[in-house]
């Protein structure tokens, strides 16, 4: 009897510890503020389609824990019941335990996050870009009003101004990730920022890069990028 009771025991342990949530190499806590009721999602980019990689459903509770396997830093994007809403969160995820504070009225707008060294350098390239963006949407305005009083000479000058700090922007991105090329946020920033720069700028960031950043999933991107650059312009002067 004591035996059976006892196999019992071990069978019931056993289904208890199968049944618990195996935790990543990458832990995403956090509070949503005012989130009562919903269910939270991790997801990431694998292929061309954003997956699902762990999803929490809150009840009365607006604290969470969200866990992935990440073999690479790359972004990973915390949504409120999945794909129904535009708003979510983007943030670098990378291997260690990251903290996300937000609230559901304003989510996705200013979270605060924490434990991520690519995050951080991300944040410090949005705060200056926000400059650039800023000052596009300034020239926008303004060539809107040149051109709605047919001013030539003010839509020129306009337009070079703007060129200007397009190129402006460029050698800012390009410094930046330079500066930070031993961040996998470097390549990343090069992909999503610099696609249609000059082949130079991508390319002297690719170069710059070290080994360990060349060799991560954004770093492999980007020197794929370059490299068919590089053989289309090699193909058009044949």
């Amino acid at each position: 009897m004591r035996n059976i009771i006892a196999l019992a025991l071990v069978s019931l342990l056993a289904f208890s510890c199968s049944s618990e949530k195996k935790m990543g190499n990458m832990v995403v806590t956090g509070q949503i503020k005012g989130l009562k009721k919903g269910t939270l999602y991790l997801q990431k980019l694998k292929d061309t389609a954003i997956v699902s990689v762990d999803s929490i459903q809150l009840l009365g509770d607006d604290k969470f824990s969200l866990t992935d396997n990440v073999e690479s830093p790359v972004m990973y994007y915390l949504t409120f019941d999945g794909n129904t809403t535009p708003k979510k969160i983007m943030f670098f995820g990378e291997e260690g335990t990251i903290t996300i504070q937000d609230d559901v009225e304003n989510f996705g707008f200013k979270p605060v996050i924490s434990g991520s060294k690519n995050q951080e350098v991300m944040d410090k390239f949005n705060e200056i870009d926000q400059q650039f963006k800023s000052k596009r949407l300034d020239y926008l305005a303004q060539d809107l009003e040149a051109r709605s009083k047919n001013d030539s000479i003010k839509a020129d000058s306009l337009a070079a101004d703007y060129k200007k700090l397009v190129r402006r922007r460029f050698l800012f991105t390009t410094n930046f990730a330079i500066s930070n090329k031993d961040s996998e946020a470097a390549p990343y920033i090069a992909l999503t920022e610099l696609y249609d720069a000059n082949l130079y700028l991508l390319d002297t960031i690719n170069n710059s890069l070290t080994d360990r950043v060349k060799n991560s999933e954004y770093g492999k991107r980007l020197s794929n990028f370059v490299s068919k650059i590089k053989e289309t312009e090699d193909n058009e002067t044949e």
